[in-house]
């Protein structure tokens, strides 16, 4: 019985679109749901709206992953570990997550196990990504003779002798591409099950190297995923009584473990593709001889060589940020790194005439961070750096959530009932944070913090850290159905949030929702073609936005603003 705006995509549609991420699975099968890439970095997240932008600030929609929330994103998920995705986009749907709602819910089911004997599967793909198309740009011979007939019709002289002889010159764009990046994929898993319990265990691992960078180590992405989902039936008393006649036990754990290097994305100034596109293709990679003497008398300048020994070209002052792009690539940039657990258990006990009590707990822990140096560089007039550095970071937050809930579902003769009673509870740990940097490296191919030169009363060494304030909801909800021969549908919601977000005077919140549905299809005096259904469906729902950080609701003060007073207009 569905009478709220619900989309559905199961597992046989996300394996034909093979997604990185679990939130690229959605695109372009769910309606009403825009998928949009936020760069072209490996693993990097797309961005989600449903039904458009719901709040302002942070749009993003709730994922729940078997009954847990999440925070921080669905990367950990690897993509063939699901059994389905549900979308819940308009307000009636979303109502019963209340205070969370606003941008839409996103409910990720996980593949379990089925009775039979125990199941091995192996899947490998190895695949290979390129630029589908480079921009058109002069070469060589074409911006000479472009550049010189500007300076004629401008009286002055040309700048090339002969733009024939320079020929193609160097096409930025080739050489910053990483054609046939490849994308590989390891994917193994274990299920079966009997009479009493199933189990599913799986592991994945994908890595992915970027168009731009990642044949330099800049661009790249590696995931390693570990899953265990298990149901076991602890006592099934059916047959003999009906009461406390079966208890139903649940336990998901899973872990992953990212590794990914990025370089600035969607970055017109000083990016990779901007100097690719910028610079004159009759500029080389590598500074010939007259070019290196030129270089040697730039201020603080430090020459940059490539593996092979070749010193690197120096665009001249008027390029300013656009620097070479080749150069840029061969410098070593920050590795990011997480590792994230999330355990989902739950119990779910048959009280009496299909009145049952599910209570499930969730705990979802991570840690991440970054490392990263910077040597010193000289990569143009205002690019440039005459110290290295060291920095490095990490983070550690936890969620918890623990739910009971109570339902009972009876059908009698074409009337079907059901009512459900719910409390949650849930807390956000706030993260603790630790980071810190250092000037001077003794050696950069030893990288650490406690291996520099740097001084601290010069100021050359810095460190931070602390523990950001704990987030807590407490939750009270209920639903009624009826549902009438699968022709007639009612469904009412209402829930009361409780957020620590808010305002001692707005701390909760009721949100309410009714909906209606009508299967024209089911109807004995209509005769529709076979396989076409027919739905006509109203919903009124409230959803709310409690996802504001901590604190937002205070009023603070400033120093340093001027006011103008009197005549005389004295400051």
């Amino acid at each position: 019985m569905v009478t709220a705006a619900i989309a559905k995509v199961d597992a046989g549609e996300l394996g034909v679109v093979a997604p990185v991420r679990v939130d690229n699975a959605l695109k372009g099968l769910a309606a009403g749901v825009s998928v949009t890439a936020n760069s072209g970095q490996p693993g990097d997240a797309s961005r989600i709206r449903i039904r458009g932008v719901g709040t302002i600030n942070n749009s993003d929609p709730l994922y729940i992953v078997d009954g847990m929330p999440i925070e921080g994103g669905l990367d950990y998920l690897n993509p063939t570990d699901i059994q389905s995705i549900e979308v819940l986009k308009d307000a009636a749907s979303g109502a019963v997550y209340g205070a969370r709602a606003a941008n839409g819910v996103v409910l990720v089911t996980t593949k379990s196990g089925s009775k039979g004997k125990a199941s091995i599967s192996y899947d490998y793909s190895h695949g290979w990504q390129s630029a589908w198309r480079q921009r058109d740009v002069l070469n060589a011979t074409e911006y000479a003779v472009m550049m010189n007939e500007g300076r004629l019709n401008s009286g002055m002289a040309p700048l090339y002798n002969d733009p024939y002889a320079l020929g193609e010159g160097t096409n930025w764009q080739s050489l910053v591409f990483n054609n046939n990046a490849p994308v590989v994929s390891h994917q193994v898993s274990i299920s079966g099950g009997t009479d009493k319990s199933d189990y599913m265990l799986s592991g994945g691992y994908f890595k992915q190297d970027g168009i731009v960078g990642g044949n330099y180590g800049r661009s790249n992405y590696e995931r390693l995923t570990l899953r265990s989902n298990n149901n076991y039936t602890a006592f099934d008393e059916s047959a003999n009584r009906n009461f406390l006649n079966k208890l139903k036990l649940n336990a998901n754990i899973s872990y992953a473990r990212i590794k990914s290097t990025g370089i600035s994305t969607n970055s017109e100034w000083g990016s990779m593709l901007g100097s690719a596109l910028a610079l004159s293709p009759t500029l080389g990679v590598y500074a010939d001889a007259a070019q290196a003497a030129v270089q040697e008398g730039l201020v603080n300048y430090v020459p940059m060589y490539d593996a092979a020994g070749r010193l690197f070209m120096v665009p001249g002052a008027a390029y300013n940020e656009m620097v070479n792009p080749i150069a840029s690539l061969s410098m070593h940039g920050d590795q990011g790194w997480s590792h994230k657990i999330v355990l989902s258990s739950s119990a779910e006990l048959q009280l009496w005439d299909n009145l049952k009590f599910r209570t499930s707990f969730g705990y979802d822990l991570s840690f991440w961070g970054s490392d990263g140096y910077t040597p010193i560089y000289y990569l143009g007039s205002n690019v440039w750096r005459d110290y290295s550095s060291v920095s490095s970071s990490m983070n550690h937050s936890s969620v918890w959530q623990l739910e009971n809930v109570l339902s009972y579902d009876k059908t009698i003769g074409s009337h079907s009932f059901s009512v459900i009673l719910g409390q949650s509870a849930k807390e956000t740990v706030g993260s603790y944070y630790i980071g810190g940097s250092a000037y001077h490296m003794k050696d950069p191919s030893r990288p650490y913090l406690s291996y520099t030169d740097a001084l601290q009363e010069n100021g050359e060494m810095s460190i931070y850290g602390g523990k950001n304030a704990n987030a807590t909801l407490a939750s009270y909800f209920a639903r009624a159905s009826y549902n009438y021969a699968e022709r007639y549908m009612v469904q009412a919601t209402v829930r009361r949030d409780g957020s620590s977000r808010f305002g001692s005077n707005n701390h909760w919140a009721t949100f309410p929702s009714f909906s209606l549905g009508w299967n024209l299809h089911n109807e004995p005096y209509m005769h529709m073609p076979e396989g076409m259904t027919t739905k006509l469906r109203l919903s009124w729902g409230k959803n709310g936005n409690e996802n504001i950080g901590n604190f937002g609701y205070t009023v603070l003060t400033a120093t340093g603003n001027n006011y103008i007073f009197g005549a005389a207009e004295n400051m």
